[in-house]
This record gives structure tokens, sequence and C-alpha cells, in this order.
């Protein structure tokens, strides 16, 4: 089995180099056949992330480096899916907010039950560990989980968490069946479409520290999900 892990990153400079290389050393240690890629989607970046990314992209066989325009999470996730050829893909923050040892754990559920077609991380599930996040920072999240809840009748307990993982040819099916949202909302209407598909989504527990120095403009992301909340309804109930 191959897994493909993508970076997203704007102005990453101080965070990139160790970030991956955590990555890299923890993957060496995890005990399967395996095979690893780490892809650095650059959204734009005008600090020094090109050069550094191109230095690990070179120093280190299994890292690639992918440079794109248009900013978002949700671009970075499409043009990643685009040129991947793993059997698994799905995206970490470069922060690694989300504990390496998840990894492995992820990789052990694909291995093991072939009918899983995603991997979801829960921050918010009943066996996760949540450190150090900002109380407002919660109570957004909690009530756009409850909001996702009542008009979408959302399953999973957490839509936001950085850490997905996908089947190939799930990931690229939902692709083309959603929007070109470029923000952070665009991991959520994937979610959202993969339950109304009945996909098979295991929902994994996790240990997320909050990175104080995020780039996440809460307000911001908060009123771009609004937005497209009432559009993906509307969608919804058309169809």
């Amino acid at each position: 089995m191959r897994i493909n892990i993508l970076f997203p990153v704007l102005n990453e400079e101080s965070r990139l180099r160790n970030g991956i290389e955590k990555t890299i050393s923890y993957i060496e240690k995890i005990v399967s056949d395996t095979e690893w890629e780490l892809t650095i989607i650059d959204n734009g970046s005008t600090d020094r992330t090109a050069e550094i990314s191109k230095n690990l992209s070179q120093t280190y066989r299994n890292v690639s480096y992918k440079y794109i325009q248009e900013k978002g999470v949700g671009a970075a996730f499409r043009a990643g899916v685009s040129s991947n050829t793993c059997d698994i893909v799905g995206y970490m923050d470069i922060d690694l907010s989300t504990d390496l040892e998840h990894l492995s754990e992820m990789d052990s559920i694909f291995r093991t039950d072939n009918h899983v077609d995603i991997v979801n991380a829960s921050r918010y599930s009943k066996d996760s560990v949540l450190q150090g996040r900002k109380w407002y920072r919660n109570i957004i999240s909690y009530i756009l989980v409850i909001i996702l809840k009542i008009l979408f009748h959302m399953k999973a307990s957490d839509a936001i968490c950085g850490f997905k993982f996908f089947k190939k040819e799930v990931a690229e099916d939902l692709i083309k069946e959603s929007s070109e949202e470029p923000g952070w909302f665009f991991l959520i209407e994937i979610l959202l479409r993969a339950e109304r598909k009945k996909c098979v989504i295991y929902e994994l527990p996790v240990k997320w520290i909050y990175e104080s120095h995020t780039k996440v403009r809460i307000w911001k992301v908060t009123l771009n999900y609004i937005i497209h909340i009432w559009r993906l309804l509307w969608e919804f109930q058309r169809s």
C-alpha cells in the first residue's frame, strides 16, 4: 500500500522543515510495508517556502513539491489529489497539531478493513485529547458542528480537524461532485457529500495540540463557512 500525505502551506518558512523532517522520522519507525510519500502544496508563498521545499524534495526521495497560485486548503487538496498516484491520499497541517502517532493508526485501519473509504480525525470524540485551544475557538467549532448536524444530519463529531485520508478513487469522485471552493469549507463539503453517498467513514479520536501561531483567522473562516453552508444546503435540497 502507498500513502500520500499532502501538506498545504502558505508562507511557512519557519515551520516547514521541522514539520516535514519530524514526519519522515516518525513514518520510518512505523512497522509495516507501506510506502509513504509527502507532497508539499505551496499556495503562492512569497517567503522562503519554495526554496526550503525544493531543498527538502532534493534531500528526501519521498518528498515532492508542487506550487499553485490559488490560496486555500481546498485548492491545495484538489491539486494534490489531481497528481496523486498512491492508494491512499490525505492531508495534515504542517504545524503537526494532530499527533503523528495517528499516522500509524490510519495506516492500520486501511490495511485491516477494506471497507473503509475515509479516515476522519475527530478532536471531539469522547476518547480524544484536546490541549491548549482558546475557549472561543472551541465554542465556535462546537456551534459549527451543531449547525452541520441540524441542517445536514452530519454523523461525524468533527468536520474540521486537519487530518483526513481517503482511498484514491473516493477522493477523486468526491472532488468531481463538489464545488470549486478554495478554502477550508471544501473539506467539510466533501465529508458531507461522502456521508450522503454512504461512504464508510472511520472516525479516529486524536490527540490535538493547539498551535499558538496558527494562521487561521477564525472570524473570517466562520463567515465563509456560513455562506457555503447555505449554498450547499440549497444544492442538497434541490437534488
